[in-house]
């Protein structure tokens, strides 16, 4: 099942609540208008009885019963006119009676739409329906005066609901007829409304894959900002991951040709002899193309994971010392073939920081293979782990031929190596080292060697607390 759009689910659920609240408070104001009307209605025939009362004591019983006679005076009560009918207009004049009773409950006065109604017995004072004939009546009889005399006033139900009827139509049809108008209006408000949504589906349609421009939408309302924030948020860690294959499919394209070469024509070569010795020369030289080949994939694979957000991972505690101890180790063939004089200082105790072992190795052992590869035979190389200042310390300290200091920010750039540097690497060695601290928060210190020659390079980054 297809889910609605937000433009319907918004209009059904405005004229929902206005229905919900409008149509309530209308019945209730309904019933309690007819309410106060009865109300009102009785209280106006209890006066209208009051009023006779007064104008029979102003008059005199005496003269009344002299022109009652046998059968009591009659008052005719005029229907509505035959034109009034035809035009069908309201005169909003109410259907109203009354009688005049003496003391022996003999008819008096009575108006000729209720000569039929029977007398009240003695004790009946007050408000009572009845009905006579196809009609209902609403009667109020007064108490008898000291003459003897008893009034009662009587008004038809039917003027009653006449007026309640009028209110019913006042007050339904107007929201019956007014809620497809409403439900226009709120469809051109809502759509009106949720028009920097369109603009922002329009944007996302048109956006180029890799574009690097932030997403604006026009009289953006405050609850769209943290959409559009979280959207240009995730393109620019979209761009930057793209970035981050782009150039390490580069970086590969461009380090793996030189060794996939070499090692090619050394094989071509082994074919193509027919000399033992030769071939054993070409084989000798592939099989080092494909050892210098395997530590160029490693060294950018190792960049790749540090580009990849180690950052974004959760951090652990991790023990310096151990770690170089295992750096060392796995270097050891390294260490042992590269003629260099290795002095290594560790703590006795941890020295802890809040970080990723893998990329903490990374740097321990780049640092380790660079002044290894670049210090001649015979040279020293110097790995020290420990504090200073409240700060964990990373030194590897040669007497190689170092780097000018003009030069040193230069060396962190992928691929970068000095003119006449010794070894066979491939300039990546330092940035990996420069994202390794960059995801602990470290600062990186090129410094002279206190050899008298060389490089110094100091790593420094916050202990674990």
């Amino acid at each position: 099942m297809t889910a609605g759009s937000l433009r319907s689910r918004l209009r059904v659920l405005i004229l929902g609540v206005i229905a919900l609240v409008l149509l309530p408070l209308g019945v209730v104001s309904i019933k309690r208008t007819v309410q106060e009307v009865g109300e009102l209605s009785d209280g106006r025939l209890a006066q209208s009885a009051r009023t006779l009362q007064t104008m029979i004591g102003n008059v005199g019983l005496g003269t009344i019963r002299r022109k009652a006679g046998e059968g009591g005076v009659v008052v005719p009560i005029e229907a509505k006119s035959t034109q009034d009918q035809a035009r069908h207009e309201q005169t909003y004049e109410s259907e109203v009676g009354f009688q005049v009773f003496d003391m022996q409950g003999r008819l008096l006065m009575v108006t000729g739409n209720i000569a039929d109604l029977p007398p009240p017995t003695l004790d009946h004072v007050g408000y009572e329906d009845a009905q006579l004939g196809r009609y209902r009546w609403r009667l109020f009889t007064l108490p008898a005066t000291p003459e003897g005399v008893t009034i009662r006033a009587a008004e038809r139900y039917d003027s009653r609901r006449d007026i309640a009827r009028a209110l019913w139509m006042e007050y339904v049809l107007p929201p019956l007829i007014g809620l497809p108008v409403l439900a226009l209006l709120v469809g051109w408000a809502v759509q009106r409304g949720l028009r920097p949504l369109d603009e922002l589906a329009a944007l996302l349609a048109s956006r180029n894959p890799g574009s690097k421009e932030t997403l604006a939408v026009t009289d953006a309302p405050r609850e769209l900002e943290p959409v559009l924030a979280a959207l240009n948020d995730q393109f620019a860690r979209l761009e930057e991951a793209l970035e981050r294959e782009r150039r390490f499919s580069a970086d590969v394209a461009h380090e793996l040709r030189t060794p996939l070469a070499s090692t090619m024509i050394n094989l071509e070569n082994a074919e193509a002899t027919r000399d033992t010795r030769e071939a054993g020369v070409a084989l000798a030289g592939a099989r080092e193309s494909l050892a210098a080949l395997e530590r160029r994939v490693e060294q950018l694979l190792s960049l790749a994971r540090l580009d990849a957000g180690f950052g974004d991972a959760e951090r652990a505690v991790v023990d310096l010392p151990s770690v170089a101890k295992t750096v060392i180790e796995e270097l050891s063939p390294l260490i042992a073939d590269s003629d260099v004089e290795l002095a290594v200082e560790l703590p006795d105790r941890p020295v802890h920081v809040h970080g990723h072992e893998v990329a903490l190795a990374a740097l321990m052992r780049n640092l380790l293979e660079n002044a290894l590869r670049h210090v001649p035979g015979g040279g020293r190389v110097q790995f020290a782990v420990g504090t200073d200042q409240g700060k964990a310390v990373i030194d590897v300290i040669d007497n190689g031929e170092g780097i000018p200091p003009e030069r040193r920010a230069a060396v962190f750039a992928r691929f970068h190596r000095e003119a006449g540097s010794r070894g066979d690497g491939y300039g990546l060695g330092l940035s990996i080292v420069q994202r390794a601290a960059q995801l602990h928060d470290a600062s990186i210190e090129l410094l002279d060697s206190p050899f008298g020659r060389g490089l110094r390079v100091g790593v420094r980054m916050p202990l674990a607390t």
